[in-house]
C-alpha cells in the first residue's frame, strides 16, 4: 500500500479561480482510487489547516503531489505561506532535523538534514506561457526548462527535507489555448504518466 499526498497550491485570486488545479486533484483522485494500493489525503491550501496535521500528512506520506501555478515566476502567496510554515512546523517532528553541517567543519554536508528521506514528490505546474517559450532559440526563457529554471529552487528545497524528485509534468497555454480538445489531451497524457511513472515503478 502506498500513500499518497495531493496538495492544490491553485490559489483563489483576482482573476485566477484555481479551477484547472482543482480539476488536477479530481483527476489525481481518480487515478489512485482505482488503483487498489493507493490511500490518498488531500490539502487544498485555500481551505484552512492546522500545522501539526499537514507536517503530519508529509510524514504519513510515500509520494507528495505538488499541483501549483506559475505567478510571477513563483508561487502563489499562499502556497509559499503553507510550505514556509508547515515545513518550519516540522523541525525535528519529521521533516527536517537540521540543515545537516557540524559545527566541527560547517563548510560541507549543507542541505542533508531532511527526514523524509526514502519519500518521493511530483511537482505539476500551470502556465499562460506555451511550451515554445522555454524551447526555441530567442524565445523568453533562454532554452531553459521550468525544473532548471523557475522551479529549480522548490526542487532544491524538497531535497533539503530528504525527498527524491520523480519526473513531474507541465502544463502550457492554459489562457490564450485552453479549449476543450487541449484540455482533453492533457487529461489523458497526465493518466499516462501517472502510470508510467508512479504506478509502473511501485512494481518493478
Amino acid at each position: 500500500m502506498q500513500n499518497v499526498f495531493i496538495i492544490n497550491g491553485g490559489q483563489h485570486f483576482a482573476h485566477s479561480g484555481g479551477a484547472f488545479n482543482k480539476t488536477l486533484v479530481e483527476w489525481d483522485m481518480t487515478f489512485f482510487t482505482q488503483e487498489n494500493e493507493f490511500k490518498v489525503q488531500t490539502t487544498d491550501i485555500n481551505e484552512s489547516y492546522d500545522l501539526l496535521t499537514e507536517v503530519e500528512k508529509f510524514v504519513w506520506a510515500d509520494l507528495v503531489i505538488y499541483h501549483t501555478p506559475v505567478w510571477w515566476f513563483g508561487l502563489p502567496h499562499k502556497f509559499k505561506e503553507y510550505l514556509d510554515t508547515v515545513f518550519t512546523a516540522g523541525h525535528r517532528k519529521g521533516i527536517y532535523y537540521s540543515d545537516g553541517r557540524k559545527k566541527e567543519n560547517p563548510e560541507i554536508n549543507y542541505g542533508t538534514g531532511g527526514t523524509l528521506t526514502g519519500k518521493k514528490y511530483m511537482l505539476t505546474t500551470t502556465w499562460n506561457a506555451p511550451e515554445t517559450a522555454f524551447t526555441l532559440p530567442g524565445e523568453f526563457f533562454n532554452e531553459t526548462s521550468v525544473d532548471d529554471g523557475v522551479m529549480f529552487g522548490f526542487h532544491r528545497m524538497n531535497a533539503f527535507t530528504g525527498m527524491e524528485k520523480i519526473n513531474g509534468f507541465h502544463f502550457h497555454d492554459l489562457e490564450k489555448n485552453a479549449v476543450p480538445e487541449r484540455v482533453e489531451n492533457y487529461r489523458l497524457q497526465y493518466l499516462e504518466h501517472l502510470q508510467q511513472h508512479i504506478v509502473a515503478v511501485i512494481h518493478e
